[in-house]
């Protein structure tokens, strides 16, 4: 398994909107960012990852699952963008910011640290520990 970060700007796609779909699970559509299209396609079913609310919270708020590996974006007929579909798993106890995240010198180099911009990105095993025990899970 492999664990991941999804960002999301609450008022365009919010961790309530992502619950609401249940076990169906949603497209992360939209993305136009070859990095972030690149990681979604080494990503598998039951991955993990953390949903991130950016602008003023900045907080990972949920932990979703890969419910359906890439596949072309419904949102274009640009055949270069593809996205996963995710669902939701489970809310946090406690949302971990990214000032508290900055703060930890275990997550210095976590890519929400290196490459704040990015809207798809890795998590390594250890840094989905450290996250998860910071979250209260």
């Amino acid at each position: 398994m492999r664990y991941w970060l999804f960002k999301s700007e609450p008022s365009t796609w919010s961790w309530d909107d992502q619950v609401a779909k249940g076990e169906a699970g949603e497209e992360w559509d939209g993305v136009r960012n070859y990095q972030a299209r690149n990681f979604m396609r080494e990503m598998d079913l039951g991955d993990r990852g953390f949903f991130y609310h950016s602008q003023k919270e900045k907080a990972i708020v949920g932990i979703v699952e890969i419910c359906a590996t890439a596949h072309p974006d419904s949102t274009t007929d640009d055949e270069r963008w593809e996205c996963v579909d995710i669902k939701a798993v489970k809310s946090v106890v406690k949302p971990v910011t990214l000032a508290e995240i900055k703060s930890d010198e275990r997550l210095a180099e976590m890519a929400l640290v290196k490459t704040s911009r990015l809207s798809v990105q890795p998590v390594t095993p250890q840094e989905w520990k450290i996250v998860c025990t910071l979250a209260g899970l």
